[in-house]
């Protein structure tokens, strides 16, 4: 809708927006105040880095769409937000209703996802502007969107039910009327969006026609505006309009209603275990039978947007003119081609085993459209077709509405007949009068015109008789005077073809509506048909697995799905492992190993596994994630006047108000932005929060420091982007991460050596850098609190694996070698330990007794201060305990093993379970 400028003077106000001006459209009291939209990209609340300051792309909005949102809220500590939407395109109406933060970060998700045209306010949410109202208003320029004022007396929940009761599809009606039951404000939102599109927009919905759906605030992943874009979900940070982005390598769709369905997939991931599991089956069947798979693929090529034509069908303008009646010839031939197209996708499932393939299939069985076709041929001939060429597509639609319908259509089709003939015969009398070739073209704008060749014309002029002439490259455009009489004419018979055949077709529309439920469930599950093919694609294309979902997240050779895409070489992978005794993992390593793609990859392909799609890897298990934050890229947001430190110190603020045990983060260089000390000492403050919240976090950092400080606590591990360096100083990335902290200190030297910077510069930095290192290797010094943290660790990681065996299927003679194996490595280990407390001195100055009991004394953590006595208890008796446990398990193991062929996984589950009781 075009936007409104504000008028200059004579300012109404209205309750509760006395500051904004009134707009009157001629519907006796319905007013609304409109806010322009701000000129400037300003913070999300989270701010944003390295973020494209051009509109969205075709990659990542799919198509222009009408979305009308209303948003309220209450008021107080922990705010609960409606919104509904309203889609003119799809006709789909969704109801939310949030309980969100101060933030309002699921709010901003979410009109991020459906990215409303426009979105309505109670007008007296700005004046004073709330929260919220400023918040939306600071991410009009990042949605493309406008916001409109809509007086309070519009947000009513009985108008809200009844327009339920009205409006939705037969089928949903009750199950609408019982999501939305208690969900106050969300009822309220849909009665202001569906009062403004009557009223401002001229445009009604019949009775039960609507698509509505509630969707709650669980149920997905939440993916914040700063890490959509940072992660480069929907477009390229450097080229908005390249396809080197998430949704890009995976939208192989071949309908409009499929590459909407992934883009709010993406957008907002599954969380539920079921709908993923039967995604990968649908997606493992196609992939694995050919005949399906290319059958699938073949039906789908070339469908029509059936969810426009269905919406456009149900959608009754407030005046009729000649354009709408047109447009509804229209949308019953292509209706008409969409019902057409349903059987071959019938046909293409046929021995469907997976249950979403069969569900799809039966769906589009043949007896679900049958009715809907039965209608269309009781009106429309049987020979009318789609055209997408105009003169084709006028012809067809004068000639739908079968003859006999009324009397009178059959003359003016006459009467159109002739005139086209008249337009035709004149373009031949031209060329043989003026002996010149010339062809009688068509479009909408002009009607028919005439073009020349310029070769024709190379030795003499135009005749006079030629009038509106304009070259097109190597072609001359025109028209004659009697040529547009005829078009005239033309126009004027078409014209009354039209009006003539609406009073069939309007019959027509009114039955079709009847059947408007069947056919968008058909219209939902070919999009989801799509979007699965779409997956299986990318499966026989690439060296994709398929992912399974566990509470442990181990990939075995991980790759970056778009580094994969773009690379000329081939793409090295890495093992990524993570439980809750390894959640928090410190990524270091030199400029350019790898560090930011190894942390990204994770990320994408988490998101990957929770759409539904295969993933880049040999195998894979992901947990259920809830929410997913990204802290990455080292830019200032001049926008917001923020410099690179305040930007980033913004983002992980927010990270951690909303982080929890069902997150995922990924940090990339926090701290950079200021002081040496002073972002060390952030990033360990900031590493210690993040550990404490238990959500599964890579940690990459230039800070070889923070790796050493934090290695000791429970949950955390080191890794590092392997380097060779040569004796000449030559420096080979492997891009392999390997456990343990980065062993070359200075390879940021080596790095400025290629530059190169002038020798006497680097002697000097290479002076500097191993003085410095040399004093603070003679200030390092063990605490006790360090080594009551080693062996407190190391119990822990003992538990962990007696658990996972506990929960495997190692059993027999090969589960009691692996116990021998682990006890003998627990025992090694802890004895290194003792002989490393007895060499430490126990006169440590106070000032130096290490960063560890710095984080004790601060943090309060229950489980530090009582680390020293709970560790040596534990290891006592661990110690005692585990050689005897596995000793006697080895012995019932063997002589089960030898006496009887019964399984023994009774004995396994009892002396796993008693060693990780004990150490418990």
């Amino acid at each position: 809708m075009a936007h409104r400028s504000r008028p200059p003077t004579s300012y109404s106000t209205s309750a509760g927006a006395s500051s904004y001006p009134s707009y009157s459209y001629g519907y006796g009291e319905y007013n609304t105040t409109t806010t322009s939209r701000p000129r400037t990209r300003r913070s999300t609340g989270r701010p944003s880095t390295a973020r494209p300051r051009t509109g969205a792309s075709t990659i990542a909005r799919v198509e222009a769409q009408t979305v009308v949102c209303a948003v309220a809220e209450s008021r107080g500590i922990s705010p609960t937000v409606g919104i509904s939407f309203v889609n003119m395109d799809t006709g789909d109406a969704v109801l939310c209703q949030i309980c969100d933060s101060q933030t309002y970060v699921k709010t901003i998700h979410k009109l991020r996802v459906y990215c409303p045209s426009e979105i309505l306010t109670v007008s007296t949410s700005a004046s004073p502007k709330s929260k919220l109202f400023s918040i939306i208003e600071e991410n009009l320029d990042i949605m493309d969107s406008k916001m409109t004022l809509l007086d309070r007396k519009y947000w009513a929940e009985g108008a809200g039910l009844d327009y339920i009761k009205t409006l939705a599809l037969d089928d949903d009606v009750e199950a609408i009327k019982l999501s939305v039951s208690g969900s106050y404000y969300a009822v309220c939102c849909i009665a202001a969006v569906l009062k403004y599109i009557e009223l401002e927009l001229g445009v009604k919905f019949p009775y039960h026609s609507l698509r509505m759906k509630y969707e709650p605030s669980e149920g997905s992943m939440m993916i914040d505006v700063s890490t959509i874009y940072s992660l480069e979900l929907l477009q390229n940070l450097h080229n908005p309009k390249s396809r080197d982005c998430l949704f890009g390598l995976l939208n192989e769709t071949q309908t409009l209603m499929g590459a909407r369905l992934l883009r709010s997939n993406v957008l907002q991931p599954l969380t539920d275990t079921d709908t993923l599991k039967k995604r990968y089956d649908a997606v493992d069947e196609l992939q694995t039978r050919e005949d399906m798979f290319y059958g699938t693929r073949s039906a789908l090529k070339g469908f029509l947007d059936a969810d426009k034509i269905l919406t456009a069908l149900i959608i009754v303008p407030t005046k009729p003119t000649i354009q709408t009646t047109e447009q509804s010839i229209n949308q019953i031939i292509m209706l008409k081609q969409f019902i057409t197209s349903v059987s071959p996708i019938y046909e293409a499932l046929t021995g469907a085993r997976s249950w979403m393939l069969n569900n799809i299939r039966e769906l589009c069985a043949p007896e679900n459209v049958a009715p809907v076709y039965a209608l269309i041929n009781e009106y429309i001939n049987e020979d009318t077709t789609y055209a997408k060429q105009p003169l084709e597509l006028r012809n067809q639609r004068n000639y739908a509405v079968k003859s006999g319908v009324n009397g009178l259509l059959d003359v003016a089709r006459t009467t159109y007949k002739e005139a086209m003939e008249d337009a035709y015969q004149h373009a031949t009398e031209l060329s043989e009068e003026y002996d010149i070739k010339l062809d009688l073209k068509y479009d909408n704008g002009r009607n028919f015109y005439i073009r020349i060749h310029a070769a024709e014309l190379e030795d003499r002029t135009l005749p006079p008789v030629f009038t509106n002439v304009f070259k097109k490259k190597h072609m001359i455009e025109c028209q004659t005077v009697e040529l547009m009489k005829r078009n005239q004419k033309i126009n004027i018979s078409h014209q009354e073809v039209v009006l003539m055949s609406d009073e069939a077709v309007q019959t027509l529309i009114e039955e079709v509506r009847g059947h408007m439920s069947a056919l968008f469930k058909i219209c939902e599950a070919i999009a989801m048909l799509d979007m699965l093919s779409a997956f299986a694609h990318l499966v026989t294309v690439n060296d994709y697995v398929r992912p399974r979902i566990s509470d442990t997240l181990g990939i075995k050779a991980a790759r970056h799905p778009i580094r994969e895409k773009i690379m000329q070489t081939k793409f090295i992978p890495n093992d990524v492992y993570a439980t809750q005794q390894c959640r928090f993992q410190i990524i270091t390593g030199c400029n350019m190993s790898g560090k930011s793609t190894l942390i990204r990859s994770v990320a994408l392909l988490s998101i990957m596994a929770q759409v539904g799609s295969f993933v880049p890897a040999s195998s894979a298990s992901f947990p259920i994630l809830h929410n997913l934050f990204a802290r990455v890229g080292m830019d200032d947001s001049i926008e917001s006047n923020a410099s690179t430190f305040a930007a980033e110190m913004r983002e992980i603020a927010f990270i951690l108000r909303n982080l929890d045990r069902r997150s995922m983060a990924i940090v990339d260089e926090l701290g950079r932005g200021t002081s040496t000390r002073d972002g060390l000492a952030i990033a360990i403050a900031v590493a210690e929060a993040l550990v404490d919240s238990r959500a599964l976090v890579w940690f990459a950092t230039h800070f070889k420091d923070l790796a050493t400080i934090l290695s000791e606590r429970n949950g955390v591990i080191c890794l590092h982007l392997a380097v060779e360096i040569s004796d000449d100083d030559t420096m080979t990335m492997l891009y392999r991460a390997i456990e343990g902290s980065v062993k070359e200190s200075h390879y940021g030297l080596a790095l400025a050596r290629l530059v190169p910077l002038p020798p006497q510069v680097i002697a000097d930095a290479t002076y500097y850098a191993h003085k410095l290192e040399r004093r603070l290797q003679q200030k390092k010094k063990i605490s006790e609190n360090v080594i009551a943290e080693r062996r407190r660790k190391l119990i822990l990681d003992l538990k962990e694996h007696l658990v996972q065996a506990f929960h495997g299927t190692l059993e027999g003679d090969l589960l009691a070698s692996w116990l021998k194996e682990l006890q003998k490595e627990f025992i090694n280990r802890m004895t290194a330990i003792n002989e490393e407390e007895k060499g430490t001195t126990e006169s440590e100055d106070e000032d130096e007794e290490g960063d560890v009991e710095m984080r004790e004394e601060e943090s309060g953590d229950e489980e530090m201060t009582e680390a020293r006595d709970d560790t040596r208890i534990a290891t006592t008796e661990s110690r005692q305990q585990l050689p005897i446990m596995i000793s006697n398990y080895s012995k019932v193991s063997s002589s089960t093993a030898s006496t009887s062929t019964i399984s023994p996984a009774s004995n396994t589950t009892s002396s796993v379970r008693a060693v990780s009781e004990n150490l418990y």
